[in-house]
């Protein structure tokens, strides 16, 4: 058993609004560790697909770099080093930034010196003691099934999830303590898209952070997020969208409701779309007769590819699809991964979401007795 845990994935680029009131960054480093004078430093950010967009350069000399600017709102930015494959976080704001750092271990830097910078030393200083125990658990799990010690596996498995538990009571309790860090709004996002609380608990999180962290763009892409996400809660009624079906018409949702229908996103290149195809093929074919509808939304790049799994997979209803990926569609239904789906009654207002396997049937059911 492969046990995984993450605490922060922080691989994102976000601004704030900012209160600092001197001119002006300058961002000094110290780093140990065998170095060649005039090895390269990068100061980078990325993009939304994580990709680094090039930034300043700075050359270390005696083991030390600088770099100086102007941030007209804070952001994260990461420090790269030639020839050395990890990076050291930074917020970049105006201010004296400094970091000390070893060649060999970029990712237990410590940075110091503003604010925001402050504000993540102290997450991760109270996420450490929460990884290390999950990397203890990890190696005890390791023993544990080479030794076949099924009572200790199960132990150690009861434990990993209390541990989950812990690191999300701390996360939300930081993010509730820490109204003015931009990384207490990165870790809410990240909660609102992996949707591990409630969506009436992320709205409660952010209206307790403060106004300058809720009108920065991260704020507002969090507060974009949480109204899409009440545009597709249960209970509300399901937007209208239309896309091409295979042979190029125009299709709508609000054309082919039923009794009860099923909004099924999926793809062709998607496994577990595909495998789940069977058991909605088995459900549409049981309740077709009593009112069942399924539109298929593909987010496929490639049209032959999307109707050659229609036929494989022997999906007979309607189908529609815009050939981009993740579209307009997706994002006005707020999905960032699939399978997901939605079902509806037959007025058009969503009574429950995300269901497979036996759920699914047992819902259909019981709205199609």
């Amino acid at each position: 058993m492969k046990v995984i845990f993450r605490v922060l994935p922080v691989l994102f680029l976000f601004a704030a609004c900012s209160t600092e009131t001197k001119s002006g960054y300058e961002i000094t480093g110290t780093i140990a560790g065998p170095l060649e004078e005039g090895t390269q430093v990068f100061l980078r950010k990325s993009d939304e697909n994580m990709r680094a967009i090039p930034g300043d350069t700075s050359l270390i000399f005696n083991g030390t770099f600088s770099f100086k600017g102007d941030a007209a709102a804070p952001e994260l930015r990461y420090i790269f080093i030639e020839g050395v494959n990890a990076g050291i976080p930074v917020f970049i704001e105006n201010g004296s930034i400094n970091i000390t750092a070893h060649r060999d271990s970029l990712g237990s830097a410590e940075v110091k010196g503003t604010l925001q910078n402050e504000y993540y030393s102290d997450f991760v200083k109270g996420t450490r003691q929460l990884m290390d125990r999950r990397n203890a658990i990890n190696t005890e799990m390791q023993v544990a099934m080479q030794s076949r010690d099924t009572a200790n596996m199960n132990a150690l498995r009861d434990e990993f999830f209390e541990l989950q538990g812990s690191a999300m009571d701390f996360e939300k309790a930081f993010i509730t303590e820490h109204p003015k860090a931009l990384i207490s709004a990165m870790v809410l996002s990240r909660m609102l898209q992996s949707q591990a609380i409630p969506h009436s608990e992320v709205a409660n999180l952010f209206e307790g952070l403060d106004e300058s962290i809720r009108l920065s763009s991260l704020g507002e892409n969090i507060n974009s997020q949480i109204s899409s996400q009440e545009r597709t809660s249960v209970g509300s009624r399901a937007p209208d969208f239309s896309a091409p079906t295979p042979s190029g018409e125009a299709l709508a949702l609000n054309d082919v409701l039923g009794k009860v229908t099923l909004v099924d996103f999926w793809a062709a290149w998607c496994r577990p779309c595909r495998a789940e195809n069977p058991n909605i093929v088995k459900v549409y074919e049981k309740f077709k007769d009593k009112g069942l509808s399924v539109l298929g939304v593909s987010l496929d790049r490639n049209a032959a590819d999307w109707k050659k799994a229609i036929e494989q997979d022997g999906l007979t209803w309607h189908h529609v699809s815009n050939v981009r990926y993740f579209d307009e569609i997706a994002e006005l239904y707020n999905v960032r991964a699939i399978p997901a789906s939605f079902i509806l009654d037959e007025n058009g207002v969503i009574v429950a979401k995300n269901l497979r396997g036996e759920a699914l049937e047992a819902k259909i059911a019981e709205l199609l007795p």
